[in-house]
C-alpha cells in the first residue's frame, strides 16, 4: 500500500492523457499532483489526479482506458485536440459537493 506524503494544486496546461481504444486517446486537465511512497518509506513517485477523478494505478478508473502519459501545453495555446470537454469531465467522486451559498436570514426574538 501506498502513502500520500504531500499534494500540490496542479498548474493550468497539464493533463493525463489515456488510451481508450486502439486509434483513440482522451486528454483531461490535471487537478492535482501527489508525491506518494511505499508503506516503509521507499519509492516515492509523483502521479497526477485528473479532473475525471483518474490517476495511473487507481482502480476505478474509466474501464478499458489505460494511461499513456502526461502533457504539458501553455494555457494560451488551447488544450490538446483530444481533450475532453469540460462538462464532461466533471468528478465521478460521491463524495461532498460544492454548494452554492445561501443568504442568512436575520432572525428577531423578543423577549
Amino acid at each position: 500500500m501506498k502513502r500520500i506524503v504531500e499534494i500540490v494544486p496542479a498548474r493550468p496546461g497539464w493533463y493525463s492523457r489515456w488510451q481508450v481504444g486502439p486509434e483513440l486517446t482522451r486528454c483531461y486537465p490535471v487537478s492535482l499532483w501527489a508525491l506518494v511512497e511505499e508503506a516503509d518509506g521507499s519509492g516515492r513517485e509523483v502521479v497526477g489526479m485528473d479532473c475525471a477523478g483518474q490517476w495511473p494505478g487507481a482502480e476505478d478508473n474509466e474501464s478499458g482506458g489505460g494511461f499513456v502519459r502526461y502533457l504539458f501545453r501553455m494555457p494560451d495555446s488551447g488544450p490538446p485536440d483530444d481533450a475532453e470537454p469540460p462538462s464532461s469531465a466533471a468528478p465521478r467522486s460521491t463524495g461532498p459537493r460544492r454548494q452554492p451559498a445561501v443568504e442568512a436570514q436575520e432572525t428577531v426574538v423578543s423577549a
